[in-house]
């Protein structure tokens, strides 16, 4: 968000604030993945998805099994939750199931692999990911369209995924009870707005009505679920929207990136996800590119590589950095061994659609 604010900034003063800044804001965006993002948070606060991914847990008893099924509900999660708040909701329960069976040794592998199908499973849906919100919104894509360009990479990213975690060895494991209990008042209400904002995602319902419904709601039921929305991330949005905006209005600058996206478009996309995150890759690059289908696709698979690549990945090593703080170095290097092998593939595979 920082960053994003001093981009803003500065190419504010080469492009003075004017009546054109209106322009570069995209509404329905914001709106969108506030309401999302609300809604998920109020589902987190009761424990919703900690307590159905646990109950899947429990009906698996082997090691691999049960580290394919954490990675696989990361993997959905991220379609329905976006892929950082199904990082922030799997994450605690891989760290508790490997923890308190004996399995810490597999924790490193079992976090990068969550990491990667949490970047790479939200690619299938236009709310999985942010930039996917973004683009979606921004080139009117059809919900058809969408899934046909995402759909062969998402399924190639399933594949690849499943077969890693069919390394792990099947060993015997047991999960204790757990004393948690849903609120099946509250449960039922945000199901039922979770589902009004996947209906404002999908164009079924104008979006001001989430912006109208969603907060007040939750305003009476839980205001801790407003306050625990990810507003940096919004904030981060609204700041390289400015920043795009007045790249755009840069001659010099538009040429450029024409000049450059109308080469190869997908590794542009890719690799700029790899110096500045894919979220401020897809805004940037929208402003310039007219193949959206390939941009869509390299900012996604993008997403995977180095730890910058997706805000997601910087949320994976702060976790694990805190539950083993003295086997980050290691971590780092698997990580970018299995971050690389997966973009690699991916790259070379979106290539030659």
């Amino acid at each position: 968000m920082v960053i994003a604010f001093l981009a803003a900034l500065i190419t504010s003063l080469i492009v003075p604030p004017d009546r054109a800044y209106l322009g570069y804001f995209d509404c329905k965006t914001l709106v969108c993945l506030f309401c999302v993002l609300a809604v998920v948070c109020a589902l987190r606060r009761i424990h919703f998805f900690y307590m159905l991914a646990r109950k899947v847990v429990q009906f698996f008893k082997t090691t691999r099994l049960c580290i394919l099924v954490l990675v696989y509900i990361t993997f959905i999660g991220s379609m329905f939750i976006a892929n950082d708040m199904a990082l922030l909701t799997f994450l605690p329960l891989g760290y508790y199931v490997l923890s308190t069976t004996g399995k810490e040794k597999y924790m490193a592998f079992t976090f990068i692999m969550q990491n990667i199908a949490a970047n790479l499973g939200g690619m299938l849906t236009p709310f999985g990911n942010p930039q996917n919100l973004y683009l979606y919104t921004a080139f009117s894509i059809p919900n058809g369209e969408f899934l046909a360009i995402m759909a062969p990479p998402f399924l190639l990213s399933v594949a690849l995924i499943t077969v890693c975690c069919l390394f792990v060895k099947a060993e015997p494991l047991i999960m204790e009870e757990d004393e948690l209990v849903l609120h099946k008042g509250k449960t039922l209400l945000y199901l039922l707005l979770f589902a009004l904002s996947i209906l404002i995602v999908f164009r079924s319902i104008p979006y001001w009505i989430g912006l109208l419904v969603i907060p007040v709601v939750l305003f009476f039921v839980d205001k801790k679920a407003l306050k625990a929305v990810d507003y940096p991330l919004l904030l981060t949005f609204v700041f390289f929207f400015i920043f795009s905006g007045n790249m755009a209005r840069i001659g010099a600058v538009q040429a450029f990136f024409a000049n450059l996206l109308a080469k190869n478009t997908l590794l542009v996309s890719v690799l700029s996800c790899q110096v500045i995150s894919n979220v401020p890759s897809a805004i940037l690059l929208s402003r310039f590119a007219e193949d959206y289908r390939s941009l869509l696709v390299g900012v996604n698979i993008g997403g995977v590589g180095t730890v910058i690549s997706s805000l997601a990945s910087l949320i994976t090593l702060r976790a694990y950095a805190t539950y083993q703080p003295g086997r980050v170095k290691r971590y780092i290097l698997l990580f970018s061994l299995f971050n690389f092998g997966f973009l690699i593939i991916l790259t070379g595979f979106a290539l030659l659609m």
